[in-house]
């Protein structure tokens, strides 16, 4: 499978441990010590970066640091976004489209010599 595909489904994947690393414990271990929660998110971190290392080591190979960056805060927002919404209970607000648009306009200036 070609670089940048293999890299986005990497991330993507780390994205979902990544996000719940950082933020399930505020729902489900709001009662617990936060040295409970923190050790909880270490141990879904693991999965995080056993996903995201080789993607950005593959995507390297293809992309430059920047585009790496600029791809991974896009993917991070489209995991994050359902994530609130669904498993938070969070409502969906406008600040997310705006939030999206310029990460829109990252990307494009990221990316355009690409193009």
């Amino acid at each position: 499978m070609p670089a940048v595909p293999t890299t986005i489904a990497l991330l993507l994947v780390s994205n979902v441990f990544m996000t719940f690393a950082w933020y399930a414990h505020l729902k489900d271990m709001s009662q617990k010590p936060w040295i409970v929660a923190a050790l909880a998110s270490w141990g879904i971190a693991l999965f995080e970066y056993l996903f995201q290392v080789p993607a950005n080591r593959i995507g390297y190979t293809a992309l430059s640091v920047g585009q790496l960056k600029v791809l991974q805060e896009v993917i991070t927002l489209s995991v994050f976004v359902p994530f609130a919404v669904f498993y938070m209970k969070e409502p969906l607000k406008l600040d997310y489209l705006w939030s999206g648009l310029c990460l829109v306009g990252a990307a494009y200036f990221m990316f355009r010599d690409k193009m």
